[in-house]
């Protein structure tokens, strides 16, 4: 065998070898995913990729799975950690009760039994409202944050019309309802979250310090002037609009959001 045809022979092995990797089920996967006891829940974690700590953080009824898209570009840089919320995914939480403290204090505390100091936040949705909690309890912990789809109180000055319209009519059908299976317990518990919290005032988002990226949509679930008001009122934050964009800026937009992102990350 020649020079050239050891060459095609190794190349055709490598694609073969490629083809036969399975595609990564981000959120359901056994060779990253691991569970850490956290402040009295089993939280489900997966880790990728190496270099400095950025924490992933989903949003209200999702899972480690919104970040498909945002994973796979991270994880060549950077030491990602990809959670399950307390009450969320694989992370179960029999209590009758929920609140942002708590799950903020949860990332703290998985941060600390993973031996890690600080690391990046990028928040989705609830998961910005983390990110901002997270910064204002626990501020050494928060290297930089980007928090995308975020609100800080629940209420029509800062949801559009029509999902705080739908919020009341889910809410008003579930008060007389009894909740039975585990399931919809659970899911009663998440809409409640957000139905009654967060209740961050303007003045308390002067406790965050760390370097802070402001995101949303054109036409996002929160009001415009609302996300204006975070921006303005944390110290030295950015704000960037993604036009075109809904709520999920990340999805919708994945190649440029992962690389404004990274590049605030890399200043």
């Amino acid at each position: 065998m020649n020079t050239k045809q050891l060459f095609s022979f190794y190349f055709l092995l490598f694609t073969l070898n490629s083809l036969a990797q399975p595609p990564v089920h981000y959120g359901n996967n056994p060779r990253a995913g691991k569970y850490f006891p956290v402040r009295g829940i089993n939280m489900y974690c997966e880790i990728y990729g190496q270099g400095k700590s950025l924490l992933l953080i989903h949003g209200n009824g999702g899972d480690i799975s919104a970040f498909s898209k945002t994973i796979p570009y991270f994880s060549k840089h950077y030491k990602v950690i990809a959670v399950d919320s307390r009450a969320h995914g694989k992370t179960t939480d029999n209590r009758d009760s929920l609140s942002f403290e708590m799950m903020a204090d949860d990332f703290d505390a998985l941060l600390a039994q993973l031996h890690i100091d600080s690391a990046y936040v990028i928040g989705w949705s609830d998961g910005g409202i983390n990110a901002l909690v997270m910064a204002m309890r626990h501020p050494n912990r928060v290297l930089k944050l980007a928090a995308t789809g975020a609100n800080l109180w629940p209420d029509s000055t800062a949801l559009i019309p029509s999902l705080w319209k739908e919020e009341q009519q889910q809410f008003e059908a579930g008060k007389n309802k009894v909740f039975t299976t585990a399931k919809e317990k659970n899911d009663r518990k998440i809409f409640l979250l957000d139905w009654l919290q967060p209740n961050i005032t303007l003045p308390e988002l002067k406790k965050i310090t760390c370097p802070s990226l402001i995101i949303a949509g054109d036409h996002d679930l929160i009001v415009p002037q609302h996300t204006l008001a975070i921006f303005q009122n944390i110290a030295g934050a950015r704000l960037w609009i993604l036009p075109n964009s809904g709520h999920g800026t990340l999805v919708e937009h994945a190649d440029e959001f992962n690389k404004k992102v990274d590049a605030f990350l890399r200043e």
